[in-house]
């Protein structure tokens, strides 16, 4: 049975042992000892998505308790030997704070591409918010031409449009990724407002410079020897489409509730 870190989920931003609680920077040099590509960033990121909790001052600075760091050190530890995503772990945190057991994969070994856990998700306060994906291992690795075409439920002539501007791409031996199949439902959708494929060429080439932007950031922990550090990567690369795409809905929102000038 996995150690239950102290205070379980319902008690995160509860003072420590000694009573002395710490500020972020003091936490991300606790952690870095194990974590040593652990950022401030990270740690903000963890937060967003309900993993800790920590108290706040009247000033609005963050105070994270013994409990809170341990919290956070089991989230990466969960993300580097196990490879799962944060909403899993979110779970398996919650049923340890209940006394339950939980079962994980092998260290060092990824979720099976078919166990369910890739599905697009909706981030929490959704409701508040523009819904955007949660970036998470895709539900089947690589899916032929036909299999797109039903999935999606298009023609081989829309299909050869969208290729034809960028949209969709297949692989040299004509097999599409996962991903594939959402692009194509939405530009579908977006189609029935009468946006072409000439249209959302802009929009592509905005994700592939978002895309190249992440790449950036993580190249340098892909190239990395230990396999622990590139799986970081990965996890690393996730987190961080998450946030451009919800970065890119807030700045769309907000230019649509601008006053033309």
């Amino acid at each position: 049975m996995l150690r239950t870190p102290s205070g379980g989920a319902g008690s995160s931003g509860a003072a420590g042992a000694d009573g002395r609680l710490m500020s972020i920077g003091t936490v991300l040099n606790q952690l870095r000892e194990e974590f040593p590509e652990v950022t401030i960033s990270k740690i903000r990121f963890l937060e967003s998505e309900g993993l800790v909790e920590p108290r706040r001052t009247p000033s609005g600075y963050r105070k994270f308790s013994t409990q809170d760091v341990e919290r956070l050190a089991y989230v990466l530890r969960m993300q580097r030997d196990h490879y799962l995503p944060l909403r899993v772990i979110r779970e398996h945190l919650d049923a340890l704070a209940r006394g339950e057991r939980v079962q994980l994969p092998a260290p060092g070994q990824p979720l099976d591409a078919g166990d369910g856990q890739g599905a697009v998700a909706v981030p929490e306060g959704a409701a508040e918010g523009p819904v955007v994906p949660v970036f998470e291992r895709p539900t089947a690795a690589r899916i032929g031409r036909a299999e797109l075409l039903a999935a999606a439920e298009v023609t081989e002539s829309d299909l050869a449009e969208w290729e034809s501007y960028g949209l969709l791409a297949p692989d040299p031996d004509g097999a599409f990724d996962a991903d594939s199949v959402l692009v194509a439902k939405l530009v579908t959708d977006l189609g029935r407002f009468g946006l072409e494929p000439r249209h959302l060429r802009a929009i592509k080439a905005a994700a592939d410079r978002q895309a190249g932007l992440v790449e950036q950031v993580v190249a340098p922990l892909r190239r990395h020897r230990n396999p622990q550090t590139r799986a970081h990567a990965e996890a690393t690369a996730r987190e961080l489409a998450t946030l451009s795409v919800r970065l890119h809905a807030a700045l769309v929102q907000a230019a649509l509730r601008t006053p033309s000038h």
